[in-house]
């Protein structure tokens, strides 16, 4: 039996029995000074593993935010690295269109602790101090990051699935209001982990999971991921989403980046203004396993990572597992388990609601298998459609807990 403490194919956003729910914005709090508002998550990536270190150079992310507000922290990462992350400079801007240009008059050089440069120790995280800038909901923003020398081997997000900017030579480039400096095109996140902004958001909702989440087969450069679609649902209630899918991660077994088990509490539960937690996982663990592995598992790491939940006053929504044949590693053993996994999702009284995503893009026709006009090809994963599919089932699913409607 694979060991584990808990585990988590879920989605938060109230509170369990008996806890006071938290506080939400009232009078005396609307009328507060923007100084006193509190900070909410309103972008995310977690950090998939480690590339080789860029010395000398600029890297100008680009971040789709979900809510805004009128100032932003930046957070940044070297959870992965080996050595300490030396940042030269970090700046932040509105993005102007397309591209790597900033909006004019919109850079702002971020500090730590006062500091215009920072050391991150190898394992650790840190956050900016806070930076005035009022920022639009779905706007994207330009983070740009300086490492003077070599910092070891880098923590990024791989599967960024967005077009960001390098300068080669990025000594002083970082305060650029205009791009052209920074020639070379990535498609991963640097360093980058977060930014939360300072505002009248609600609270924010953690989408958990692997590729899935993470929006592989979604199309890249328009944020159809279906945590970006869930956002737009959400934005005129005032929740911001963040997304902590990892393409290739595992819920109770390490692979692509640290196993769900060992980053919820650093990639969800620690994030400013969370009010729920989608955990869509468990795909990965099935098909890393000959016979998928035994599912009472998959139960106790569940339930293990909804008390993890509960226990900072977030209610869980538990996702059922998608179908997968036709792809490559599908097998009759691990269907089996997907099943008896689903069922168990839907009715062990686990999680505090389901979202039942595998009825919701399953086919007609075969159940073990997505619909066609889901599937980008690849029979796992969902293209733009599907993903605004599983945003409306998400979505249904947090209406009660939300109070938000249906």
């Amino acid at each position: 039996m694979v060991k584990i403490g808990r585990a988590l194919v879920v989605l938060l956003l109230a509170l369990p029995a008996g806890t006071a729910a938290p506080a939400v914005a009232g009078p005396a709090q609307a009328v507060a000074g923007p100084a006193h508002r509190p900070w909410t998550g309103s972008w995310e990536t977690s950090p998939s593993g480690t590339t080789r270190a860029l010395p000398g150079a600029a890297v100008r992310n680009v971040v789709h935010l979900s809510v805004g507000g009128s100032a932003v922290r930046i957070r940044l990462g070297n959870r992965l690295g080996t050595a300490p992350l030396n940042v030269g400079a970090l700046t932040v801007a509105l993005r102007r269109a397309a591209g790597p240009d900033a909006v004019p008059g919109t850079v702002r050089t971020a500090t730590f602790r006062g500091a215009r440069t920072v050391t991150v120790p190898p394992g650790e995280d840190t956050v900016s101090d806070p930076v005035p800038l009022p920022v639009p909901a779905a706007a994207d923003l330009l983070v740009t990051v300086y490492t003077p020398g070599d910092s070891g081997p880098a923590s990024y997000h791989r599967t960024a699935l967005q077009t960001s900017y390098l300068a080669p030579a990025g000594a002083g480039r970082a305060a650029d209001e205009r791009g052209t400096a920074y020639p070379k095109r990535i498609s991963s996140w640097y360093y980058v982990t977060g930014v939360d902004v300072r505002g009248d958001a609600r609270g924010s909702v953690v989408a958990f999971g692997d590729s899935l989440t993470d929006g592989t087969g979604s199309t890249p450069d328009t944020n159809h991921r279906w945590p970006d679609r869930l956002a737009e649902r959400l934005r005129a209630h005032r929740f911001g989403v963040l997304n902590a899918g990892i393409a290739g991660n595992r819920l109770l077994l390490e692979g692509t980046g640290p196993s769900g088990l060992t980053r919820l509490d650093v990639d969800a539960l620690d994030r400013d203004g969370v009010r729920a937690l989608v955990v869509f996982e468990g795909i990965n663990d099935i098909k890393a396993t000959p016979a998928g592995g035994e599912v009472a598992a998959y139960l106790d790491g569940y339930r293990g990572l909804v008390a993890r939940a509960h226990a900072r006053g977030i209610r869980v929504v538990g996702l059922t597992l998608t179908p997968y044949g036709g792809y490559r590693a599908h097998t009759d053993a691990g269907e089996v388990v997907r099943q008896r996994v689903n069922d168990l999702i839907r009715t062990a009284g686990v999680f505090d609601a389901v979202a039942d995503a595998d009825a919701a893009v399953r086919d007609p026709a075969d159940a073990a298998r997505i619909r066609p006009d889901y599937d980008p090809g690849d029979h796992l994963h969902f293209n733009d459609a599907g993903m605004a599919v599983i945003a409306d089932t998400v979505r249904r699913a947090l209406a009660r807990h939300l109070g938000i409607g249906g």
